[in-house]
C-alpha cells in the first residue's frame, strides 16, 4: 500500500515507518495539518493515517476539509483521546476508523487492511475541462488547445481550484485555504504573485485571458473558455 502518515511525534513516526516498511508498504510522511491537507488531497494513496493533534491545523479539521473536497481515501485517525465522544467526533468528521494511542503494530496493520478491503472504488474527478484547457490530476499536466502548459505545483493547484469553480468567483481566502492550507491571512501577496505567473503561462500564445480579476472580490475562470 501507499500510505500518507500525518504525525508529528518522532517516536511514533519511527515506530510506524519501521513496522509498515518491513511489510513492504510505502509511506509519505508529513508533520503538520497544512501539509496533511495539501498532500492528502493528491491522488494515489491507499490510506491515510492522521494524528488528531497536529500543529497548524487540527487533524479533524484536515479530515473535514478533505471530505469537503470529495477525497474518498480511507482515513484512520490516531489519538490519545479514547472517550466515546472523541470517537464520535472523529467518525462524524469523516474518519473510517479510530485507533487510540498507544497501540500495537499488529492492530494498526489489521485496521489498515480492513479499511482498504472495504474502500469503494474512487469516484473522484481526475480530469477537468473548461473551454479549450484540460487539467489531468493523475498525470499532473495541463493542455490548452493542444499546447502543453508547464506549471509549478502551486500554479497547478491554483488552476485546479479555478477550474473546479469555473464561472464562479474564487476569493483570496479560498485560495489560501485550499492551496496553502492557511486558515488565516498571512498579509502577503503570495496569492497575487502566483496567480500572475499562472495567468501569463495560460495566456502565452493566445489572445484571450481565461482568468479574470473581479475587483474587490477575487478571481474567476471564464466557463465559456
Amino acid at each position: 500500500m501507499r500510505i500518507l502518515l500525518a504525525e508529528d511525534d518522532a517516536e511514533i513516526v519511527d515506530f510506524i515507518e519501521r513496522g509498515l516498511g518491513d511489510l513492504g508498504h510505502a509511506l509519505v510522511q508529513v508533520t503538520n495539518g497544512a501539509d496533511a491537507l495539501h498532500t492528502g488531497a493528491t491522488p494515489g494513496f491507499d490510506a491515510i493515517i492522521l494524528d488528531r493533534m497536529l500543529p497548524q491545523m487540527e487533524g479533524l479539521e484536515v479530515l473535514r476539509r478533505l471530505r469537503e473536497r470529495e477525497v474518498a481515501t480511507p482515513v484512520l485517525v490516531l489519538t490519545a483521546k479514547g472517550g466515546v465522544a472523541d470517537r464520535v467526533d472523529g467518525l462524524n468528521a469523516g474518519a473510517d476508523d479510530y485507533l487510540v494511542k498507544p497501540f500495537a503494530m499488529a492492530e494498526l496493520v489489521a485496521r489498515l487492511n480492513a479499511l482498504v478491503r472495504r474502500a469503494p472504488l474512487s469516484t473522484a474527478v481526475t480530469r477537468l475541462e473548461v473551454g479549450d484547457i484540460t487539467l489531468d490530476k493523475l498525470r499532473r499536466d495541463v493542455v490548452r488547445a493542444g499546447r502543453p502548459v508547464h506549471l509549478q505545483p502551486r500554479e497547478f493547484a491554483l488552476l485546479e481550484v479555478l477550474m473546479r469553480n469555473a464561472g464562479r468567483i474564487v476569493t483570496r481566502t479560498m485560495f489560501l485555504e485550499e492551496v496553502w492550507g492557511f486558515h488565516f491571512d498571512p498579509q502577503t501577496n503570495i496569492v497575487e504573485s502566483h496567480l500572475s505567473r499562472l495567468r501569463a503561462k495560460v495566456r502565452e500564445g493566445f489572445a484571450d485571458d481565461l482568468i479574470e480579476t473581479v475587483r474587490g472580490a477575487g478571481y474567476r475562470m471564464r466557463s465559456d473558455g
